[in-house]
């Protein structure tokens, strides 16, 4: 996996900009853009900038992820509209559970919930095949804090595929842990073991957990889809 270093220097000569360009579209000093490039910095809270300034997403640079360019940091895979909830919905239309307080679903995970009756989103029936989900295991969760900025900055929402637990490596997921519902990127270990990442690595280190420990936590399933509103 390439470092956040080379992953910096690749897009600055894509895009093409100049060291003191990029320092002041992403409004950083054309210093601190040095350090990233030469390795000398590994984090800075400047991350989700620096991506706007090269036309690629906060992701991207960190870890290399190999996606479409984009302008905004959110991954919109749906859409939204303006309806009433007696408003019908269309031939490609699917209303999925969203939880705005995540603790509703905390204490037993989404996937035991049998009756719900609170808000909803819709999505296109469309749009979840493409992801390979299925209405009726999809539902959708509120972010509270800021282990996930930036790409998950407070108050996001995000669609949850419960169906989808097993483990791809760099994937979010949304899990259980001990009663407490988190968003974390995970990666398996050696041995069966865990390790939970978190976008905001400058104030949130890597999580590792040995297997005796895993009983202490559930996946709830895998995250296919956000939305950040700003």
């Amino acid at each position: 996996m390439k470092t956040l270093a080379q992953n910096i220097s690749n897009r600055l000569k894509a895009s093409g900009l100049t060291q003191k360009e990029l320092a002041e579209r992403a409004n950083i000093s054309q210093v601190m853009v040095h350090k990233l490039i030469s390795g000398k910095t590994t984090s800075t809270s400047k991350l989700l900038n620096i991506a706007a300034a090269l036309g690629c997403t906060a992701e991207q640079l960190q870890y290399g992820e190999d996606k479409p360019k984009s302008d905004s940091n959110a991954q919109w895979t749906g859409e939204f509209e303006s309806w009433g909830n007696d408003s019908p919905l269309d031939n490609d239309g699917v209303e999925i559970p969203f939880y705005m307080e995540v603790e509703l679903a905390a204490g037993h995970g989404i996937a035991e919930a049998t009756e719900y009756s609170g808000p909803k989103l819709r999505f296109a029936k469309s749009t979840l095949k493409k992801q390979n989900v299925d209405a009726d295991n999809a539902a959708c969760v509120r972010v509270t804090g800021n282990s996930m900025e930036p790409v998950l900055p407070h108050g996001s929402t995000i669609g949850v595929d419960t169906a989808a637990t097993k483990i791809i490596d760099g994937k979010m997921y949304a899990i259980n842990h001990d009663g407490m519902l988190r968003v974390k990127m995970l990666y398996r270990l050696p041995g069966n073991g865990l390790r939970m990442r978190s976008y905001n690595i400058d104030e949130y280190p890597d999580e590792r957990y040995e297997a005796e420990e895993l009983k202490h936590i559930k996946i709830i399933g895998k995250v296919f889809w956000y939305s950040v509103l700003v």
